[in-house]
């Protein structure tokens, strides 16, 4: 894994982004945001999800009149996602941690510059969002919806910012499917050092947006590239900080929680492997710790990963073992074994690892 490219560090409200900052998760609400009751209730169930910065959609003035009412009830950084109408920036600009805006429907500079005006009377970031399928009409004619053109109109609008002695700026290259979007991070990164927001758009549902984010954002993230992330899921909420989080432990981009080591499902397992390792994830949902744990099904396996795992459960026929450093530490009927492991761990976390 390479090391992390150093980035210039902003702030979206309270949270870092950059730098020598964790890579924080983001989601957005799918609620009608001129529906405050509705808008705030999404937020606050990311919230409890682990969710560091959440976006709203503004798609008019009615909805960025709400966002001041939507903010004084919240408890994370919001950002406003601006298209087509600066106006609505320039309302939302008075309520929110930071304005993304998309440079291919914006409009005209002049509408642009008033954005920055904005932001800066505030002490306010901006998301540079380029998005494949909405280039500026000068890059895709030259170009097409590729990554090329992508780059190029993040270009562009970064040294117009510039131009504006604007450099409080995260950036996004976003196209719906993985190869477009890694080859426009991979290009753009050496050419600035303004930190990156990834993520593939319009992934698809859970299953199709949890693979092509891994592998995409996984990709990235082994390279050093990416200091914040979103995980976009056809009408999940809390799927999006689960799959982001789990994106980034195991890339090795986040320490804590527990790692769980399970064997495939073969005609060797001599026990309920699959009802175990639910049974372990559930009870273990909550710590926080970084550890690697095993549940082993058979003997083939069990023994040489339970030596390298902090705990181990080794499975055999009606009965099993519990490890702890790859010291035994019980021998017991297999309906026992899943409790004294969980209190191993338990205790494991306690004592500091012990």
């Amino acid at each position: 894994m390479k090391e992390r490219y150093p980035t210039k560090k902003i702030f979206v409200g309270n949270v870092a982004i950059g730098g020598d900052a964790p890579i924080s998760v983001q989601s957005m609400t799918f609620s009608d945001t001129r529906d405050v009751e509705a808008t705030v209730e999404q937020i606050n169930r990311l919230h409890f999800a682990g969710c560091d910065i959440v976006r709203v959609a503004v798609p008019d003035m009615e909805a960025a009149l709400a966002l001041k009412s939507i903010k004084e009830q919240i408890a994370i950084p919001l950002v406003a996602d601006i298209h087509f109408n600066y106006r609505l920036a320039l309302e939302a600009a008075k309520w929110v941690d930071c304005i993304r805006f998309n440079p291919g429907n914006i409009g005209e500079k002049s509408r642009i510059k008033e954005i920055v005006k904005a932001c800066k009377e505030r002490n306010l970031p901006v998301r540079v969002g380029v998005n494949a399928g909405s280039l500026e009409h000068e890059f895709d004619r030259r170009y097409g919806a590729t990554a090329e053109g992508m780059v190029a109109s993040a270009e562009y609008n970064i040294k117009f910012l510039e131009d504006l002695d604007f450099t409080d700026i995260k950036v996004s290259l976003k196209a719906s499917d993985v190869g477009r979007t890694v080859d426009a991070y991979r290009m753009l990164r050496p050419k600035n050092s303004y930190p990156f927001h990834l993520g593939v758009t319009e992934a698809g549902t859970l299953f199709h947006a949890t693979v092509k984010s891994s592998i995409g954002l996984g990709a990235l993230l082994l390279d050093g590239i990416g200091d914040t992330m979103r995980v976009s899921i056809t009408g999940e909420l809390e799927e999006e900080i689960k799959v982001g989080k789990a994106i980034l432990k195991d890339s090795g981009r986040a320490k804590g929680g527990l790692n769980i080591i399970s064997c495939p499902t073969c005609g060797r397992i001599e026990a309920d492997l699959v009802s175990a390792v639910a049974e372990v994830e559930k009870r273990t949902a909550h710590i926080t710790a970084s550890m690697d744990v095993s549940v082993m099904g058979c003997v083939v396996n069990a023994i040489g990963e339970a030596k390298h795992a902090d705990v181990a459960i080794a499975y055999g026929k009606g009965s099993g073992l519990v490890m702890v450093k790859g010291e035994i530490v019980a021998k017991l009927p297999e309906n026992q074994l899943v409790d004294r492991f969980v209190a191993e761990v338990e205790k494991f976390v306690s004592s500091g690892g012990l």
